[in-house]
């Protein structure tokens, strides 16, 4: 009887593990997921501005000392390897569920039974125990096992979101760098404006005396000075912003910031994309949701794994005794050895609603990551084509400086000699002061718009 109990247990266990491997054997498949065209254009060479590391990125040694500052102070990035550390002890303990539990005891009873129960045998005793117990839940149905892949997974996207914190911050940091230097120049430009416009005044004023100009010229030249030297205080407001802005990315209180020029800035010439599938190993946020959706797999097998008996082995054995005297005795071994089954029968829809959740959320992080994944192809699109824009309008930009510096002397000489008017001189000056301005945010985006891709592909952090 006892024999064909075990069989009819053991044909049970098998039968339900095959049901199992049939329902939820299915993992994560990255074959799944297409790259295809994500940049907009077809991309054949694999060799990527991501795996290029950032010191050799950027050519300016202060900004370099500014980005490393930023990664060894930063507090948001501080938080998120916490973050990592916390993930990680996590899945440390994931990792012991699968061994059994051991737990040590030790007591003491004390027994009065009434004279009706036992009216003559003992009716009072003590007991005293020590003893080791063990609990081992075999894990047939895979359900522990998936825990912890569930588990590894969330550590290594929460790895991944600190990798994204930093590619971030090495981009906030350069950007508010850049941002920096060209404030600086769109200041210089402007102080030097000013100073050329004061000297126009004075010109004008001679000329007047001369009957060559009316006052109205004066007092027109004085307002284009003025016009000039009233956008001083908000770009030397803005200068401050961004010092105590980039102050905070670095873990500093606001304070100035030791800084190059921007014409010393060198653009890096090969920008190179490689193939889209690369963004799945190089982005740090498109790593993070990857990882989210190997977590949920595993989850809903988990769920479906409670559907089945559990099994479980308990163990004790140690000393005990009626009398503190005969506890340590031979003859006060103890030991017991249990096995169980329990399956669920009627537990409230508990694993019905487990499983049904574990579905939801694994369509939802896959959703998720498919979005993440056409964004950052987006991004890498668009900062290409920000880049090459750039490009375009600083060549073009050069030309246009050169024809309205031409203008200026021009206009200039002919007030002198009375073919011009002031207007036509004030005209030529404020069109070369926006040339300038513009030429400085050519610049600026050209800059800005490299270290943008850089972090689009997910550089910064290898």
């Amino acid at each position: 009887m006892k024999t064909n109990s075990l069989k009819n247990m053991a044909f049970a266990l098998l039968a339900s593990a095959t049901l199992l491997s049939c329902s939820s054997s299915r993992h994560y498949e990255r074959s799944s997921i297409n790259t295809e065209g994500l940049y907009g254009t077809t991309q054949t060479d694999s060799t990527n501005l991501a795996n290029e590391a950032w010191e050799s990125l950027f050519n300016d040694p202060v900004l370099k000392s500014l980005i490393a500052e930023g990664l060894s102070n930063n507090l948001s990035l501080q938080a998120a390897i916490e973050r990592v550390k916390a993930s990680e002890a996590y899945f440390k303990q994931s990792r012991q569920s699968m061994l059994p539990g051991i737990s040590a005891q030790a007591g003491h009873t004390y027994v009065r039974n009434s004279e009706s129960t036992y009216p003559s045998g003992p009716r009072e005793y003590n007991a005293a125990q020590i003893a080791l117990q063990a609990s081992w839940e075999i894990d047939f149905w895979g359900k522990l096992n998936s825990a912890k892949k569930a588990a590894y997974a969330d550590y290594l996207g929460t790895d991944a979101a600190r990798k994204a914190v930093q590619t971030s911050l090495i981009a906030n940091i350069a950007t508010a760098y850049y941002n920096l230097l060209a404030l600086d120049q769109q200041l210089v430009i402007t102080q030097e404006t000013v100073k050329t416009n004061a000297e126009l005044v004075e010109t004008m004023k001679v000329l007047k005396d001369h009957g060559s100009v009316t006052g109205a010229a004066v007092v027109q030249s004085e307002a284009a000075r003025y016009a000039a030297e009233v956008t001083i205080p908000d770009l030397e407001q803005q200068i401050e912003a961004t010092e105590n802005s980039l102050c905070i990315l670095l873990g500093r209180t606001p304070g100035t910031i030791t800084r190059g020029k921007l014409e010393d800035q060198q653009v890096q010439s090969q920008l190179t994309v490689g193939v889209p599938s690369q963004l799945l190993d190089n982005r740090p946020d498109v790593m993070q949701a990857e990882y989210a959706v190997i977590s949920a797999y595993e989850t809903t097998n988990s769920a479906k794994a409670y559907f089945f008996p559990s099994v479980t082995l308990t163990a004790s054995s140690g000393l005990e005794a009626l009398e503190y005297s005969d506890l340590f005795d031979a003859g006060s071994l103890m030991a017991n050895v249990v096995g169980g089954l329990t399956s669920p029968l009627f537990n409230k829809r508990a694993n019905r609603t487990r499983l049904e959740v574990a579905k939801a959320q694994q369509a939802v992080a896959l959703a998720d990551f498919k979005n993440t994944l056409l964004t950052a192809g987006q991004e890498v699109s668009d900062a290409l084509g920000t880049y090459q824009a750039a490009e375009r309008k600083i060549d073009l930009r050069k030309k246009q400086l050169n024809a309205l510096e031409k203008s200026v002397d021009y206009t200039k000489e002919l007030l002198t000699y009375g073919s011009a008017t002031y207007t036509e001189v004030l005209n030529a000056q404020q069109s070369y002061l926006g040339a300038q301005l513009n030429n400085v945010s050519d610049h600026l985006q050209q800059l800005t718009a490299v270290v943008t891709l850089y972090r689009a592909l997910g550089g910064g952090w290898q």
